[in-house]
């Protein structure tokens, strides 16, 4: 039996496997002894357990999985409750051996039996619970069934659905509330003078002061309200806030997948970016700002993220449109070569307005006229914020002139050596922005407190202050 034992057990059970071996010794002593009873008896034990194989193989039983995930996407260190319902769709009877393959982040693999023993209808249901610890979309299932003849004798294991992806998002942290919204109302929006003719739908009106011009009558609301009624020409309305989220590979070291090769191209100092966007997203959304969301190339920030719902969208607005980053940001990656990183203290030329680089570089640029052209369109109607992973002194020249067209600009700029970024803040605050150095050991909070204090510090402890006593040659 121990002998048995060593014997795989994904094509026959130790049963069967005892059937072939003492069909064998009976078929040696066939021919030894010459008796034709020994060798009827030798193939029926040896076709036994290989038609048993077969018929595991060819009569399959069908069945229907149904998967929900209960909420359908989790925040990171959330739990999700997982429902199953598996039903027997064709022929067949007994009982199976069920697993649900998940990810090994998500740890053992749960395994139940089929039937359950509380199944009604001929459908059983299961329900067990996860949590992942990072962001990401994971392949939960499929459902995999054992099965195993009448007899006994084999096994045969196959997926009877095809698994179903869990969405997990970065979680939002709470900033404290500062005056980097600029002027708001009692309502969350902001007045916003209109100097072009207003239509009639658009207009909104007052009574007359004196000192205002006759031109400014409106005539029809004179009428409906019996006395002199002129044009207020200002209208509210939501303010925008748009967010440059940098996703270089080259600006983001030790760019490394995760370790099932499915799980997003990040680093470190990445995931700090990644959910800086998540809550600076959330606490204006907070209070009713529309929010864009731009890459450093002008481009939709979510256009190459596997998880975003509406890939070329880049303004989402209200509770629904917050989900919609969420899910976005759940599997954004790193993009770019992997071989592109130059060295921050290498000297970059800068390049002429208006003109794209020469040879081997094409598409769209970081901070370059596609970038400005965008935030033009929507000139001073808030702010800019900028998460920004190492920058050198040409790109945030490049960068710089982006302030101009935002009512404020704010920049977070990662990186793990806090004075080789001191030439890059400095051109960014000359452009107008409140740039902010932050390490991977900074607090989000005090990264946010920092823009009302100006933004002039860094937050990021140069690396031999970090180290404790300074470095070693």
């Amino acid at each position: 039996m121990a002998l048995i034992a060593r014997f795989p057990t994904q094509i026959f059970t130790s049963r069967g496997w005892g059937l072939l071996g003492a069909g064998a010794v009976f078929l040696l002593a066939a021919q030894v002894m010459g008796r034709r009873d020994l060798l009827a008896l030798a193939i029926l034990l040896l076709v036994l357990p290989l038609l048993s194989l077969a018929g595991t193989r060819v009569l399959k039983p069908n069945f229907r999985v149904y998967r929900e995930f209960s909420p359908g996407s989790v925040e990171t260190t959330a739990t999700t409750t997982v429902r199953l319902a598996v039903a027997r769709t064709g022929i067949g009877s007994g009982h199976a051996l069920m697993e649900e393959r998940l990810p090994a982040r998500f740890g053992e693999s749960p395994v139940f039996r089929f039937p359950a023993r509380s199944s009604a209808g001929g459908t059983s249901r299961y329900e067990y619970h996860l949590r992942s610890s990072k962001r990401g979309q994971f392949l939960i299932g499929p459902v995999t069934a054992e099965f195993s003849d009448p007899f006994g004798l084999s096994l045969h294991r196959h997926a009877i659905d095809d698994g179903d992806i869990l969405t997990v998002t970065p979680a939002a942290l709470e900033l404290p509330v500062t005056g980097l919204a600029g002027a708001r109302g009692h309502d969350g929006v902001t007045a916003t003078r209109i100097r072009a003719n207003p239509s009639d739908d658009d207009v909104m009106t007052r009574e007359y002061r004196h000192g205002d011009p006759m031109r400014r009558v409106h005539w029809a609301a004179t009428a409906r309200h019996g006395e002199l009624m002129v044009r207020q020409e200002e209208s509210v309305t939501t303010p925008e806030a748009t967010i440059i989220l940098d996703q270089r590979f080259s600006a983001f070291t030790r760019g490394t997948p995760g370790p099932d090769g499915h799980e997003p191209l990040t680093s470190e100092a990445f995931e700090w970016a990644v959910t800086a966007a998540m809550s600076i997203g959330a606490h204006l959304a907070e209070r009713n700002y529309a929010l864009r969301f731009l890459d450093a190339a002008g481009e939709p920030a979510f256009r190459h993220s596997p998880s975003a719902p509406e890939p070329e969208a880049e303004e989402y607005v209200g509770a629904a449109g917050l989900q919609s980053v969420a899910e976005s940001l759940a599997a954004i990656q790193l993009t770019g070569s992997h071989h592109s990183r130059r060295d921050p203290k290498e000297p970059v030329l800068p390049r002429p307005p208006g003109r794209r680089p020469a040879g081997g570089e094409t598409g769209p640029q970081p901070f370059d006229d596609r970038l400005l052209d965008r935030l033009s369109a929507h000139r001073l109607r808030g702010p800019v914020l900028a998460i920004l992973g190492s920058l050198t002194p040409a790109e945030a020249r490049s960068l710089a002139p982006a302030a101009g067209f935002a009512a404020n600009a704010f920049a977070l700029v990662i990186t793990e050596r806090a004075r080789e970024s001191d030439d890059a803040l400095e051109a960014l605050r000359l452009g107008g922005w409140r740039a902010v150095a932050v390490s991977l050991s900074t607090p989000l909070s005090a990264a946010w407190a920092a823009f009302d204090e100006g933004g002039t510090a860094p937050l990021a402890a140069p690396a031999d202050v970090r180290r404790g006593t300074g470095t070693r040659r």
